[in-house]
């Protein structure tokens, strides 16, 4: 039987992500055929739109990989349009709270656990298996929280326990520049902030992401090392980026 990536996360088996950016469903395939074993779309920082997305997750589809949005906010009618669209789910950034996650959340699922407003577009098969979706938005879509400011810290094994959370990711800049050390990613107190919900995280069982931002092997290979296992491995712009200056760096 083939596992869910949400039984992988909970599994905490190694579960390698591709960080689109290029609104274009090529990157994905290209991703996906590359083995990334989920990939995520991102909306936050990107001028992707729905239409852009629709397409991006019906290769992802065809490829049999699981594809996540990170969205530009908690934002239950992007979370809605996201979902409706094929989603496997969800990663929100800027949570504080666990008033907030637990929004995130209800925002994903159709009542009575949350309040999403049903629907029959890709998700359902154009309402072809809307059993089967409602089964499946309960047993294996994803929630991630991404947690990036020192309040989110702080209320962090709240956050954790929210029902429906599924894991977090660390926004180091964003959480530095929350303690009035934007970028000083090595500051000793941005490390004990970082170790807080590392900590908190393991003791609750809570999967806890990490981004290997430069295209780096070696830097991939660290964090593995160093026991990560929900990892996201650059993003396509730093990898066309490396490539490029690498490509021209050996002749010029």
């Amino acid at each position: 039987m083939i596992k869910s990536l949400k039984s992988k996360l909970k599994a905490h088996e190694l579960v390698l992500g591709g960080w689109v950016m290029i609104g274009h469903s090529t990157i994905i395939e290209i991703m996906a055929k590359a083995g990334f074993d989920w990939i995520c779309i991102d909306l936050e920082h990107t001028a992707i739109t729905y239409e852009q997305v629709e397409n991006m997750i019906r290769a992802a589809d065809v490829a049999g990989v699981p594809v996540l949005a990170r969205l530009t906010s908690n934002d239950k009618d992007q979370i809605k349009r996201v979902m409706d669209n094929g989603g496997t789910g969800i990663i929100v950034p800027m949570i504080k709270t666990a008033a907030e996650a637990r929004a995130a959340v209800q925002a994903m699922q159709y009542p009575p656990l949350g309040h999403r407003g049903v629907s029959l577009h890709r998700g359902t098969d154009f309402g072809a298996r809307f059993d089967e979706y409602q089964d499946w938005l309960i047993k294996k879509a994803i929630c991630i929280v991404q947690i990036e400011h020192i309040d989110a810290v702080n209320n962090c094994e709240e956050i954790f326990a929210v029902e429906g959370v599924d894991g977090y990711f660390m926004g180091l800049y964003d959480l530095s520049a929350s303690m009035g050390l934007i970028g000083q990613l090595d500051h000793p107190d941005v490390i004990t902030a970082m170790d807080k919900v590392y900590k908190t995280g393991k003791a609750m069982n809570k999967p806890g992401g990490f981004h290997v931002v430069e295209a780096d092997p070696m830097r991939l290979k660290e964090a593995v090392n160093k026991g990560f296992t929900f990892i996201a491995y650059s993003m396509d712009t730093r990898i066309i980026d490396v490539a490029c200056r690498l490509g021209i760096a050996t002749i010029k």
